[in-house]
């Protein structure tokens, strides 16, 4: 049996991501930071872990609680509070860069020593298109509309941790993923995909096995260049 945990997984992205990797044989451990809001995931059939991603306590906590791990789905995010530098301030940025990019690594880090103990451990971590500059300076794709600072800097960040954990960990399956511009409360439900759509390239990554890719970066189409 595979044991999966996915960060952020009482809604949007996070929540379906559970449901397919669910539906796909594995046991899930949803984390929240409430769980107060865990009665979907627990419809589904995962298992509610409070965990909040920016403090240690919490973290240490949640994997304590866990009696293996395989596959860790970095998905937890925030869109922040800053459209545009009129807007930006020190506070600002560092909200979504301690939530958004120094949360991967506080749960990353605290995930290897059961990752370690797994014969196929995977790591996916959850970015954006909006962290890839080239697509940001693209006037044809919808990211070069996009002002804000923090959230993009936070998803280029995890992009480029993502290749370096992969060098790192050469016996892992350490990938990120765009999910594309998705319906979830992060936006509004603006985005113009489905949920499901939005999850391909994470359930994809989740499933590989060990002969699979490391260190890039896919969309729901496939790899994209850096």
């Amino acid at each position: 049996m595979t044991t999966t945990l996915i960060t952020g997984a009482n809604k949007g992205l996070g929540l379906e991501t559970a449901r397919r990797l669910l539906e796909a044989g594995h046991t899930v451990y949803a984390g929240m930071r409430d769980l107060g809001s865990g009665d979907a995931a627990t419809d589904l059939g995962a298992i509610p872990v409070e965990l909040d991603v920016t403090d240690d306590a919490s973290v240490a906590a949640a994997f304590a609680a866990l009696p293996a791990l395989d596959v860790l789905v970095n998905n937890a995010g925030i869109a922040g509070t800053s459209s545009g530098v009129d807007d930006l301030d020190v506070a600002a940025m560092e909200s979504v860069l301690q939530t958004n990019l120094v949360g991967v690594v506080r749960v990353t880090q605290a995930a290897l020593p059961l990752l370690r103990r797994s014969a196929n451990p995977v790591v996916v971590n959850v970015a954006s298109g909006l962290g890839v500059p080239r697509f940001l300076q693209d006037p044809a794709r919808v990211e070069s509309h996009v002002l804000a600072v923090p959230y993009t800097a936070a998803k280029a960040g995890v992009i480029t941790l993502t290749v370096q954990y992969a060098k790192n960990l050469p016996g892992m399956r350490v990938n990120v993923c765009d999910p594309g511009y998705t319906a979830t409360d992060l936006n509004g439900h603006n985005g113009h995909q489905t949920v499901t759509e939005g999850t391909d390239a994470a359930v994809r990554l989740a499933l590989l096995g060990p002969d699979g890719p490391t260190g890039e970066l896919h969309d729901r189409h496939g790899r994209i260049a850096f």
